[in-house]
């Protein structure tokens, strides 16, 4: 009997340790993007196509006022209620004390200047595809922005899912950066499947996930449940979604679809989003779309 408890305390610490390793969150880099030099207006583009203001505005902001990124809008799951966080150049309650190389291991492997892993809810998963020259353009983009110094809001998250390390393990399990559309392809579905996997994260809602929250790849944009418990999200593969490509280009310019329906709910800040870019990304968004497998 001492014999098999003291193997079980050997498995346990033995268990602990390969835990402990397994989920402690990656280095990174110090001298990150010190190489590059910031190009503010292009990161205006990228602030844009990474949709910031569509979660990070204050609820009900409308015009200027969405660019105080004072955070609380809420994102309800089947694993507890997120609140997105301040994320203006306030000191205090945002994110003004940050260097570029905090604000790039949390963009980019969801990891906080504390060294805590952050929640999936902010998509960091498709954010690992960005290039250096836009985290370091974003970030200077987004020191020109209002501070305001409204706290950010706690989420409202149960045992175990509040056990910030587990998210090691999650991010283990499911942390890739490697792209859905792999190979290579035109410079044009490149571009926009850099936008599409990558900064506009189009599969955070367009593609279902399985039981601990991680994407389905293998369902890639072929639709999802509504999290507001309302509809489903739709399916835009080819396998679906019937419009040409110069009809994407157009709803993601005017937000008019090839019947002459308008966008709504949600969609309507990701068309306002997209509206920014140039013509070509639009176009590029569009040809990805038309590149990625069709699943009816």
């Amino acid at each position: 009997m001492k014999k098999a408890l003291t193997f079980l305390l050997v498995c346990a610490v033995i268990g602990a340790g390969v835990f402990w390793v397994l989920t402690r969150p990656a280095p990174f880099p110090e001298t990150f993007g010190a190489e590059l030099t910031p190009d503010a207006e292009n990161g205006a583009l990228v602030f844009a196509a990474g949709g910031c203001v569509s979660c990070h505005a204050a609820p009900g902001a409308e015009d200027e006022a969405k660019l105080i990124l004072a955070g609380g809008l809420p994102f309800a799951s089947d694993f507890g209620t997120f609140y997105a966080p301040n994320i203006s150049p306030d000191p205090d309650a945002g994110i003004g004390t940050w260097r570029l190389e905090q604000f790039a291991r949390a963009l980019i492997t969801g990891v906080s200047p504390e060294g805590q892993h952050y929640y999936p809810a902010f998509p960091y998963t498709a954010y690992t595809h960005m290039a250096p020259q836009d985290v370091v353009d974003l970030f200077a983009y987004m020191q020109t922005l209002p501070a305001d110094a409204t706290p950010s809001k706690a989420h409202d998250v149960g045992f175990p899912f509040n056990i910030r390390r587990t998210l090691g393990g999650w991010k283990w399990l499911f942390g890739t950066d490697e792209y859905v559309l792999a190979g290579d392809h035109d410079a044009q579905v490149m571009r926009g499947r850099y936008l599409a996997e990558g900064l506009a994260h189009c599969g955070e809602c367009h593609t279902s996930r399985n039981a601990l929250g991680a994407l389905d790849r293998s369902a890639w944009l072929a639709g999802a449940p509504n999290p507001s418990g309302k509809g489903r999200i739709p399916n835009i593969t080819p396998g679906k979604l019937e419009w040409s490509e110069a009809d994407l280009v157009e709803y993601f310019t005017s937000g008019f679809t090839p019947d002459y329906d308008s966008v709504g709910g949600e969609m309507a800040e990701v068309v306002s989003n997209l509206a920014s870019l140039p013509e070509s990304d639009r176009a590029a968004i569009a040809a990805y779309l038309k590149a990625v497998p069709a699943i009816p």
